[in-house]
């Protein structure tokens, strides 16, 4: 494990470390990153305990402030025709147009929509060439806007969340450089306590159609460029959590439970109080805590807990208070299930209990408004599946943003949750990128950040590492650094068939007289199609068979 450790180590530093601009990032297969924090588990921040144990939503949270609206927009149709120097307060963007954020350019007259099956969106002369890419065709949108930090925030450390950026992003606020990021499907946050000030500020924003991590992202669906998530600012204590990780389990006769709980704080924290909340908002268990050197861990018997699954998806809350050693900081609450996810006997297991999957691949896509999905729409969906006896869902081909397994576990439905990975376009032979050692952190980096944010729904049964996107080495990493940082989940990978990298057989659209020799031949894996009939509409066919039905 030693060669994973130092890998790990070295992506945390590089996300720790101020790095200057080299205007380069976006073709570099070794910058996927740049001044990015490190990620952390979706906990929802409130700034009491009280609120903390009310309504699972912090919006209202006083030290947030939304960017979703008007921005200031130029697109151009090539790379070499971007601004560059917009970000400059002195910029007169006059001659701009205005664009809602989020929102997709190509649905608001920038550009056209394409679909693509297997193969990169760009075409004409241009031929795969990692990490090279076009600069003909590569539209670049530039944002510009300004807000406000009320005069309350002072003290505090405050940091810019963006949702989701198509392909990537680059972000300067003042006029200076603050950072960049890859990965379109995960959410990114900086750090701008030292660019901004009280009172009015502008920050601006560049993406690119392309990047050299487009080779990744070769998802068969409408293939658009923008923001499709929120953007938003978060004033943070500077004594605060920093991340946790939360395992509910339960013991070998799947009655009685453990829960088990790892915090990191940042110095200023002096003691930390957990709750562990029923969903009526009694206290189940709860404890006091001393952090020693910024980490705090916390287990507790539960006897005979009400369990997960998605026939009964019940929930608790693990409610965290942070203190400075005067008054609480700020308050933390992440809504749990016990429930177990294994396999025994060629079975996958849930709760103890074989079961069936009766699943969907999903994409995040709304009609109207492409990537940007409502949460109205996001529950629209699970009514539809639910009404077809659709029990489980694969995030294809990525992972979806934070409320989609919130909602997951409070409706109850199965997920399989997949890193940002699909490089179909370069095949599976040789020259696929899951063998090339330019792209070995982008795999490790995609998985890895997926897992981190994600690790503490109860809704994620498996982890997917991506889709067909060939096999080799980079994914033999993902796998070990999965396995070894969540042994609780199973690990599904379609290309990694017939070898140890999967612990799932899931191929695509086989034939039942094959799924029958399989299950016939005394199988050590269960199998599970993850994908068998293609359509283009809102879901993607999944047929689910476990070891006993063919």
């Amino acid at each position: 494990m030693k060669r994973f450790t130092l890998t790990l180590a070295a992506l945390t530093l590089c996300c720790s470390t101020l790095v200057a601009q080299t205007f380069n990032e976006w073709r570099d297969p070794e910058i996927n990153e740049v001044n990015r924090v490190k990620m952390h588990s979706s906990y929802k921040i409130f700034d009491s305990t009280s609120a903390a144990e009310g309504a699972y939503c912090d919006k209202s949270n006083p030290y947030r402030l939304s960017l979703n609206g008007t921005w200031r927009f130029n697109w151009v149709e090539n790379a070499d025709q971007r601004p560059t120097d917009f970000f400059t307060p002195a910029f007169n963007d006059k001659g701009w147009h205005d664009i809602e954020v989020p929102g997709m350019w190509e649905l608001n007259g920038f550009g056209d929509p394409i679909y693509v099956n297997i193969g990169y969106a760009w075409r004409g002369n241009f031929r795969n060439d990692p990490p090279n890419i076009p600069i003909e065709q590569n539209h670049v949108g530039s944002y510009r806007r300004t807000f406000n930090i009320p005069q309350e925030w002072a003290g505090r450390d405050i940091f810019l969340n963006i949702g989701s950026a198509t392909s990537n992003v680059y972000v300067w606020v003042n006029g200076k450089f603050v950072g960049y990021s890859e990965d379109s499907k995960l959410g990114t946050q900086f750090d701008l306590t030292k660019f901004v000030k009280a009172g009015e500020n502008l920050i601006a924003l560049q993406i690119f159609r392309w990047c050299d991590g487009t080779y990744l992202e070769d998802q068969d669906f409408w293939r658009m460029s923008g923001i499709a998530r929120d953007v938003e600012l978060v004033a943070r204590h500077k004594s605060r959590l920093q991340d946790v990780m939360i395992t509910p389990s339960l013991d070998e006769e799947y009655k009685d439970g453990k829960l088990d709980v790892k915090m990191e704080f940042t110095s200023g924290v002096k003691k930390a109080d957990v709750k562990l909340l029923d969903a009526k908002g009694a206290v189940v268990a709860q404890q006091s805590l001393t952090p020693a050197k910024g980490k705090a861990e916390w287990q507790a018997e539960i006897k005979a807990p009400l369990k997960w699954s998605a026939e009964e998806p019940n929930l608790y809350k693990v409610v965290i208070s942070a203190s400075n050693g005067k008054q609480t900081t700020e308050a933390y609450a992440q809504r749990i299930g016990f429930r177990t996810s294994e396999i025994k006997n060629a079975q996958l297991l849930v709760n103890g209990q074989p079961i069936l999957i009766k699943g969907v691949n999903r994409h995040e896509m709304d009609p109207l408004k492409g990537y940007v999905m409502s949460r109205e729409r996001m529950i629209e969906d699970i009514r539809i599946m639910k009404e077809f006896n659709i029990n489980a869902v694969r995030t294809c081909h990525y992972p979806d943003t934070p409320e989609w397994y919130d909602l997951c576990d409070e409706y109850g439905l199965y997920l399989i949750d997949e890193a940002n990975i699909e490089s179909h376009g370069m095949g599976y032979g040789e020259q696929t990128l899951a063998k090339n050692p330019l792209y070995t952190k982008a795999h490790l980096e995609r998985n890895s950040r997926m897992v981190m944010r994600d690790k503490n729904h109860a809704s994620i049964i498996i982890w997917s590492m991506g889709n067909e996107a060939g096999f080799g080495e980079n994914f033999e990493a993902c796998y070990r650094w999965i396995r070894e940082f969540d042994p609780s989940r199973p690990i599904h990978y379609e290309r990694a068939e017939g070898n140890d990298f999967t612990d799932i057989v899931c191929p695509m659209y086989a034939y039942p007289d094959w799924c029958v020799k399989y299950l016939e031949n005394n199988p050590k894996k269960p199998l599970i199609q993850c994908e068998y009939s293609h359509a283009m509409g809102r879901f993607q066919g999944v047929l689910g068979l476990d070891s006993k039905i063919p």
